[in-house]
């Protein structure tokens, strides 16, 4: 019994001893942290994605405190953390559009036809190496779930037709999904765009045709209709510039295939107020689908089944007597 009590004591010292000094190098050789980073880690979303960059929030945060990252580099949290970061960094931050990911292709069952059956794993890296998949289209998606395993949000899924579909709501921005996917079909689009084209396809008009129902065909009608030079072709493939689309819908209206998708039902219409309006002529003018009437120094008025809702009007009318609404609000 002695031998047992002076063994536990050598030892109970010895623990005493041993976090003594544990305890004297942790405040002797302590590293101070950035008391920024932990208030900037505080404003974070706490996702934990690694879509900064760096591994989680709490490298995030460190990274900016040291200067290594930018303020606006959690695409999670977008403008209003970018505005709390900065505030805490004391630096300016532009704040910027939200960006949602959209799968740039419409080649479901019904609308593309297989090569092939795959029976293989159920992974889109996997079955693009087998003859670049199973999609007639080499383009197209492929629907094994790449994508959706790889969002950490669940934004992502495959619909009952074998096509991957974001849900908006849910979407961050993240970028996961666009890293994920081998056939670089999903991009990241201001939010704000209600106009896209949903084919990547590079090939010829014809072997389009062949392989996809609504596939762009290279036929540049939505280049020609556009009046706002927004759509650029290359490659056989029209292609938006977000930049210069201001939503019109006509592209969409114009397009043979269905290959340009439009939310119709955000389309808008202006409206003038005639108790403004001082008949200046300048939304007439500007008009480019000769959707206002009116003569000089009379009451203008808007065609609604003319008017696309571009927004030029309002945006030139000098009494701020034009508004925009959409249609059926």
């Amino acid at each position: 019994m002695e031998k047992i009590l002076l063994s536990l004591l050598s030892l109970g010292g010895m623990g005493l001893l041993f976090g003594a000094v544990l305890a004297f190098a942790s405040k002797r050789f302590a590293v101070e942290k950035d008391p920024r980073a932990e208030a900037i880690r505080e404003v974070l979303p706490g996702a934990n994605c690694g879509a900064c960059g760096y591994p989680g929030c709490d490298g995030f945060a460190e990274a900016v405190a040291s200067g290594k990252a930018p303020v606006d580099g959690c695409t999670v949290g977008g403008s209003p953390v970018a505005l709390k970061v900065g505030n805490i960094m004391g630096v300016q931050v532009e704040e910027k559009e939200r960006r949602i990911a959209r799968v740039l292709c419409q080649g479901d069952c019904q609308n593309a036809i297989n090569k092939y059956e795959y029976r293989g794993i159920q992974d889109c890296v996997a079955a693009s190496m087998l003859a670049s998949g199973p999609k007639g289209c080499s383009y197209g998606c492929l629907g094994l779930g790449t994508c959706v395993r790889a969002c950490p949000f669940d934004a992502i899924h495959i619909s009952d037709r074998g096509i991957a579909v974001v849900d908006p709501d849910r979407c961050t921005g993240c970028g996961k999904c666009v890293e994920a996917c081998p056939k670089n079909l999903i991009e990241l689009i201001p939010e704000s765009s209600l106009v896209q084209v949903l084919c990547i396809s590079k090939d010829p008009g014809k072997q389009v045709r062949e392989n996809c129902k609504v596939g762009c065909i290279g036929c540049r009608l939505c280049v020609k209709a556009c009046q706002f030079e927004a759509i650029d072709f290359v490659d056989n493939l029209a292609r938006i510039r977000y930049d210069k689309c201001v939503n019109c819908m006509v592209c969409a209206e114009k397009c043979p295939t269905g290959a340009i998708y439009a939310d119709f039902s955000k389309r808008k219409v202006a409206f003038i107020d005639e108790d403004k309006c001082i008949g200046c002529t300048a939304c007439k003018r500007v008009c480019k689908f000769e959707a206002i009437d009116g003569e000089r120094k009379q009451k203008h008025r808007v065609l609604a089944d003319k008017c696309t809702g571009c927004g030029q009007c309002v945006e030139r009318c000098p009494v701020d007597a034009i508004t925009l609404s959409v249609r059926g609000n």
